[in-house]
């Protein structure tokens, strides 16, 4: 978590929303990390988890992530929650709830509908707070 955390720093050096995300193999090794860039790439899904998760699919040859964990600062919206199950990502290991548009545990838990053929492990608040302290610090510099 401390990588994605690096990640969200670099993004708000940036001028992005901090948000930083790592994909970890079930060996324990880095397979890609990314911050989010949706301005400077002129992408919507530009969102540190997509851009993770599909360099990740890049390194191991397969979008099927299966065995992987995935470190995000924040709680995952719901375009990145439905990247997470599509990839079969088997944890997802997050720090800051995000109460307006989170789908992990906020507005609703798409990760834990039984429909889904894959169930993903959800550990969320791990290193909430500095998440937290650096997203508002970004946003207050803002306003």
């Amino acid at each position: 978590m401390h990588r994605a955390l690096e990640q969200a720093h670099l993004a708000a050096e940036a001028g992005e929303v901090p948000v930083g995300a790592v994909v970890v193999s079930a060996e324990g090794d880095i397979l890609a990390a990314a911050h989010n860039a949706p301005v400077a790439s002129c992408d919507p899904s530009g969102h540190a988890e997509i851009r993770a998760l599909r360099e990740a699919g890049q390194q191991c040859g397969n979008y099927r992530l299966e065995g992987c964990t995935l470190y995000v600062t924040l709680e995952p919206c719901m375009m990145c929650a439905g990247a997470i199950i599509h990839a079969r990502v088997k944890r997802l290991v997050y720090g800051a709830a995000e109460p307006r548009t989170g789908m992990v545990e906020s507005k609703a838990n798409l990760l834990a509908q039984p429909w889904f053929n894959h169930q993903v492990e959800v550990a969320g608040g791990v290193l909430g707070p500095a998440s937290r302290k650096l997203l508002k610090a970004f946003f207050a510099a803002r306003r």
